[in-house]
C-alpha cells in the first residue's frame, strides 16, 4: 500500500502562484510552477513565488514538473525554480515553448534544456504512477488537466478550466476522456476556485467574438485594444474581427511579439490575411478608421500603457480625439480602482472608453455550474478546492458539498499544508515550509518583512538623516551635525525643529564621548531613540531616523 501526500505550496488562499506537490511512495510529482503579481502594500516587489525549500530537501524524489497551461501563474517560477533543481518539465507544445521563452530571460537557467513535450494521448509511467493528460477550455490553447493514476485512485488536478459548448477545436475539453478518469476511481480531486462564489453566467467565446466584431465593425475612428498578452483567444478574436473590418493591426507591448510569433509558428494563432499586420512607422500610410492597436502586457500593464498614451507620456502613442480604448479583459478587484482612474484620463485626452464587461461576464474561469459539473465528472472520494481565496475555497466546498460530498471529505488547506492517505484515510499531518518568496530585481528572497516595512513606512512618514564628525581621542564634535529631511518636512520650513534636533544630536553625542564605555551602537540607538520620540511629539510622524556617525583620524607625517 503507497503513501500518499498533497502538499500545497502555493495557490490557496491566494490568486495565482500555483504549485502543488503529490507524494506516491517515494516519487514527488511537481504541479504547475507559478508566480503572483504583489498586491499594493508589497513596495518595490516585482513578483512573488513560492518556497522551494520542501522539494530541495528533497530533490533525488523529484520526478518533474507538470504543467498545465502557459500563463505565468502556472510557468512564471520556472526560472528561479530550474536555477536550483534542475528536474525534467512536463508541458504541451505550446505551454513548453513559453516555458523556454521565460527560462531563457533568467541567466542562471538559461543552460535547461530538459524539456518535454506532451499531450493528451501521453502516457508516462513512473512504476507506481501514470501520469497522464485531458484536453481542458482556458483562454490560451494547449490547457490541459493532470491525471496521476497510482494503486490508490486517481489523483487528479484540473488546471484553470471551463466549459464552453462552443469552443472551437483547438480549445475544446475532451469529455470522454473525463468520464473515463471519473469511471476509474478519483482519490482525491484538486479543483480551480476562482469563480465558485460568483453565480453570474460565462458568456461563451462565440457570443464574445460577436461583441468584439461589432464593436469594432460600427467605430468610425482609431480603435486601441487592451488584452493581456497571454489571452491567446482573445487575440484570436481581434485578429479575426479586424480582417473582417478591414482593418489593420498595430502590434504593441513589451513581451506581445515574441509570445504571438511562437503561436503562429505552432499555428496556435491564425492570421487571416497576410497584410494583417503593419508597424507602428508603417501606421501613418493608413487613416485613423483603418487601424487597430493593440496594446498588451501582463497583468496591469496595458492598462498603465494606457495612461500613458492619456497623459502624453507613451514613447509610440498618444490617445486622440475620436479614438476609441476597448479593454477586453475584465478587470480583478483589485484593478478596479486603476481602470476607473484610466478611463477618466482617457476622456480627459478625448478618447472613449469601452469595457467588454460592461454588457457580458468574460472569465477563462469555470463558474459554479461548471465546478460541479466537473466534480460530478470525478465524484471524488477526497475534494481538495484550489487556485482561489479563502472565501472562493470555502464557496467551492459548499458546491462539493451540494452535489453529494461530506464535509469531513472537503480539506481547505494553507500553503504548506500535509494532507496525507495512509490505512484508507486522509488526514492533515503536519506543515512544511512554504512562505512567500520575493523577487526584487535580481534579489530573490532577500527582501522580508523588516525591509518591507521601513519601505511602507519609508513612503509614509520619509527618512531624516542626522551626520556628525567625531575625534574620540579629543572627545569631540569636530563637524556639527548637517541634517537631512526627504519626505518628512520641508527643511527651510522648518528651521526651528531642525535646530531643536541639532541640539539635541550634539547633546547625545558630547554626553557618549565623555562616557568610559563608549559604543558605537549605543550612540546611534540613543540618537534614534531619543530622536524618534521627539519628532513624534512635535510632528505625530514617525520618519526612519539614519545617524551617520565618522570618526576623524589624524594622519602622522613621516620622520
Amino acid at each position: 500500500m503507497s503513501t500518499i501526500k498533497i502538499i500545497p505550496l502555493g495557490g490557496v488562499r491566494e490568486n495565482g502562484k500555483n504549485m502543488y506537490v503529490a507524494e506516491v511512495g517515494e516519487d514527488i510529482f511537481v504541479l504547475d510552477c507559478g508566480l503572483k503579481y504583489p498586491e499594493n502594500e508589497l513596495l518595490g516587489i516585482d513578483v512573488v513565488i513560492p518556497d522551494f525549500t520542501y522539494l530541495e530537501e528533497n530533490i533525488d524524489r523529484v520526478a518533474g514538473v507538470f504543467l498545465t497551461h502557459g500563463h505565468a501563474d502556472a510557468i512564471g517560477a520556472l526560472p528561479y525554480f530550474l536555477s536550483k533543481l534542475a528536474v525534467p518539465v512536463f508541458g504541451t507544445e505550446l505551454t513548453i515553448e513559453l516555458a523556454k521563452i521565460s527560462v531563457s530571460r533568467n541567466e542562471d537557467s538559461k543552460g535547461f534544456k530538459d524539456f518535454h513535450v506532451v499531450d493528451e494521448h501521453t502516457e508516462i509511467d513512473f512504476g507506481e504512477t501514470i501520469v497522464s493528460f485531458f484536453r481542458t477550455t482556458h483562454s490560451i490553447p494547449d490547457s490541459v488537466g493532470i491525471n496521476l493514476k497510482t494503486p490508490e485512485g486517481n489523483i487528479v488536478y484540473t488546471g484553470d478550466f471551463k466549459f464552453d459548448q462552443t469552443a472551437i477545436p483547438m480549445y475544446q475539453t475532451d469529455y470522454a476522456r473525463l468520464t473515463e478518469i471519473g469511471k476509474e476511481g478519483v482519490l482525491a480531486l484538486l479543483s480551480e476556485s476562482a469563480n465558485a462564489e460568483n453565480p453570474a453566467p460565462v458568456a461563451s467565446e462565440l457570443q464574445i467574438a460577436d461583441e468584439v466584431f461589432d464593436t469594432i465593425e460600427y467605430w468610425e475612428g482609431r480603435i486601441i485594444v487592451a488584452c493581456v498578452a497571454s489571452n491567446l483567444q482573445r487575440v484570436q478574436q481581434v485578429l479575426d474581427a479586424a480582417a473582417k473590418a478591414n482593418r489593420k493591426v498595430v502590434l504593441t507591448g513589451q513581451d506581445f511579439e515574441r509570445i504571438i510569433r511562437t503561436a503562429m509558428r505552432l499555428e496556435k494563432v491564425q492570421l487571416p490575411s497576410e497584410d494583417l499586420l503593419v508597424t507602428l512607422k508603417e501606421m501613418k500610410n493608413y487613416e485613423p478608421e483603418e487601424l487597430i492597436i493593440l496594446e498588451t502586457g501582463r497583468m496591469g500593464e496595458p492598462i498603465k500603457s494606457l495612461q500613458k498614451m492619456a497623459n502624453g507620456t507613451h514613447r509610440n502613442l498618444k490617445i486622440e480625439d475620436g479614438d476609441l480604448v476597448y479593454i477586453t479583459t475584465t478587470p480583478s478587484t483589485a484593478m478596479e480602482t486603476m481602470v476607473a482612474k484610466t478611463e477618466d484620463m482617457i476622456y480627459r485626452a478625448g478618447g472613449t472608453v469601452k469595457l467588454i464587461s460592461e454588457n457580458m461576464r468574460v472569465s477563462g474561469h469555470a463558474n459554479p455550474n461548471d465546478l460541479q459539473l466537473m466534480l460530478n465528472f470525478m465524484r471524488p472520494t477526497y475534494f481538495i478546492p484550489v487556485q482561489g481565496e479563502y472565501r472562493e475555497l470555502a464557496a467551492h466546498a459548499d458546491l462539493a458539498h451540494a452535489v453529494g460530498m461530506p464535509y469531513k471529505n472537503i480539506y481547505i488547506t494553507g500553503r504548506g499544508d500535509i494532507l496525507e492517505y495512509k490505512n484508507k484515510r486522509m488526514s492533515v499531518a503536519g506543515t512544511t515550509s512554504a512562505e512567500n518568496v520575493m523577487i526584487d530585481g535580481l534579489g530573490v528572497g532577500d527582501i522580508g518583512n523588516i525591509v518591507l516595512r521601513d519601505r511602507k513606512i519609508l513612503s509614509e512618514d520619509g527618512i531624516f538623516v542626522a551626520v556628525v564628525t567625531i575625534s574620540r581621542r579629543e572627545k569631540k564634535i569636530v563637524s556639527k551635525p548637517q541634517i537631512t529631511s526627504r519626505g518628512f518636512v520641508y527643511v527651510k520650513a522648518s528651521r526651528d525643529l531642525m535646530k531643536e534636533c541639532t541640539g539635541m544630536i550634539e547633546e547625545i553625542v558630547n554626553k557618549h564621548l565623555e562616557s568610559d564605555d563608549f559604543e558605537w551602537s549605543k550612540l546611534k540607538q540613543d540618537i534614534r531613540d531619543q530622536l524618534g520620540r521627539y519628532l513624534f511629539e512635535q510632528t505625530k510622524r514617525r520618519p526612519v531616523i539614519l545617524p551617520v556617525i565618522m570618526e576623524a583620524t589624524q594622519r602622522r607625517g613621516k620622520k
